[in-house]
């Protein structure tokens, strides 16, 4: 972009309420560093949901060294993917799932686009869970009542809009650091593993279990993808690919490895104790009441991821009944969109059973399955097929350049899916090659390639070219059109 277009604003994070929803943030609006991506993204994972996720391995029989391993493996490989996402919104100043309008066309955006409205509403239910646990234990009360103080509080965070919710999660990843750095320590000292746990020897290791909790792992971070682009979009344009990648992955890759290790610690000697029971009783050690202080300090992460999910989960919904029937994105329809999500969520939290782990990883695994291959295409469009040039007002026109239905991402979808099939391990259904696995699920490795090579290969003869005219020629328009600020 030229030197003389218009200059970000300088006006500082959480100054005022966020008017804007799915409408492209034009650049007078832009503010931030991309250094808060790192605290925002960490506090995004360190919390007590994910450590929930570091307790599949152990809880299925597998020691703690090699669910470390499968952590820490599962976490690099999903948070790639991610990170990559989160360049995507300074370049676009758009929401993460309508960029999927280019290759999915107007109409066949909406498969995704429900998926990621079903993902966010379905993490809210184990946040909304798990943050009433936690209150419950702190203030003795009835779960629901404890369970709706998170779910008000993150509506509030939520309403505000993007700048309180990073200045919220950068509080939170401070307190995390204090309180989660000392019970780091009090566990190492106090938790005291066998010589087996610890054990890296093949006769150790279990491949079923080592699966399952990598696959987890890495479902866990994936399922970030849809939301990425929301916490990015407001930044200057100029910020850097580079700077964006390693600050978000960073971030994340620490937010998830640091306590779904601490979860397979200190769950290790007794897999069957849950998280809130090991976490108080592990704290304590140090000193009567420290866990009572570590599960204060964890909810303020709680409260922030579940306004990001609520926050998401909105312009997930606007997304899809824009496509349905174009709307103005106001303020009251973006409250609206996330009261949808919230309530839907709240009410689910309070009918699920109270042994909702093997659900959660049965919930991350079918959303792995269904994101692999949009995350496969969206990234592939991004970076290697438009990189990064689009024609954003085209993006809300349902007889645009990019069509009612791209048939290109549908297809490379369809059959990076179908590849994925056999390698499917769940209560449902497992794939051929997953029962020769014992039950593994290696299916992402199988998924992303296909559909990345798939829609690659579509899109040689797609004329890039006239699309870029056209963007290089509604440039100024956009900005011009961008509603003001009120």
């Amino acid at each position: 972009m030229s030197s003389n277009e218009p200059q970000v604003s300088a006006r500082p994070a959480g100054s005022r309420l966020e008017v804007r929803s799915i409408d492209y943030v034009p650049l007078r609006d832009r503010h931030g560093s991309v250094r808060h991506l790192g605290p925002v993204w960490f506090q995004g994972n360190a919390q007590l949901a994910t450590l929930a996720v570091g307790l599949l391995g152990v809880s299925l029989g597998e020691n703690f060294a090699w669910s470390a391993v499968a952590i820490i493996f599962g976490s690099l490989i999903g948070t790639l993917f991610m990170a990559f996402h989160s360049a995507q919104g300074p370049k676009l100043g758009l929401p993460q799932m309508i960029q999927s309008r280019p290759q999915f066309g107007y109409y066949g955006s909406l498969l995704p686009v429900i998926i990621a409205v079903l993902l966010f509403i379905g993490f809210n239910i184990f946040n909304t869970i798990i943050g009433g646990e936690a209150v419950q234990q702190v203030i003795p009360t009835n779960f629901k009542v404890a369970a709706l103080l998170i779910v008000i509080l993150a509506l509030a965070l939520t309403i505000v809009g993007y700048d309180l919710i990073h200045t919220g999660l950068r509080w939170a990843t401070y307190l995390f650091l204090v309180a989660y750095g000392l019970f780091t320590i009090t566990a190492l000292i106090k938790v005291h593993l066998s010589t087996g746990q610890l054990s890296l020897g093949t006769n150790h290791f279990l491949l079923t279990p080592f699966l399952i909790q990598m696959g987890a792992t890495a479902s866990y971070q994936l399922t970030w993808a849809p939301y990425v682009s929301e916490y990015s979009r407001y930044l200057p344009a100029s910020t850097t690919t580079r700077s964006t990648f390693w600050w978000t992955y960073l971030g994340s890759g620490i937010g998830a490895i640091w306590p779904m290790v601490l979860g397979a610690y200190i769950l290790a000697p007794n897999a069957k104790l849950g998280e809130i029971a090991a976490v108080q009783a592990t704290a304590d050690h140090l000193f009567h009441g420290f866990g009572f202080i570590v599960l204060l300090c964890s909810i303020p992460g709680l409260v922030a991821v579940t306004a990001m999910n609520m926050y998401s989960g909105g312009l997930a919904v606007l997304s899809t009944v824009d496509v349905l029937k174009p709307i103005k994105p106001t303020l009251n329809a973006r409250v609206i969109a996330i009261l949808f999500v919230t309530i839907a969520g709240t009410i689910l939290a309070f009918v699920l059973p109270e042994n909702f782990l093997p659900s959660f990883n049965n919930f991350l695994l079918l959303v792995l399955y269904f994101m692999i291959p949009w995350t496969a295409v969206n990234l592939i469009d991004f970076f290697f097929v438009r990189k990064g040039n689009y024609a954003i007002l085209e993006i809300f026109k349902p007889d645009g350049i990019y069509r009612p239905w791209g048939w290109r991402g549908i297809t490379a979808y369809i059959i990076g899916f179908a590849a994925m099939i056999p390698f499917f391990s769940t209560t449902i259904y497992t794939g051929p090659v997953a029962t020769s696995l014992g039950g593994g699920d290696i299916s992402p490795v199988i998924g992303f390639p296909v559909a990345a090579i798939v829609y690659f290969v579509l899109c040689r003869n797609l004329d890039v070219s006239s699309e870029a005219v056209v963007a290089a020629e509604q440039r100024g328009l956009l900005e011009a059109e961008a509603a003001p600020v009120a």
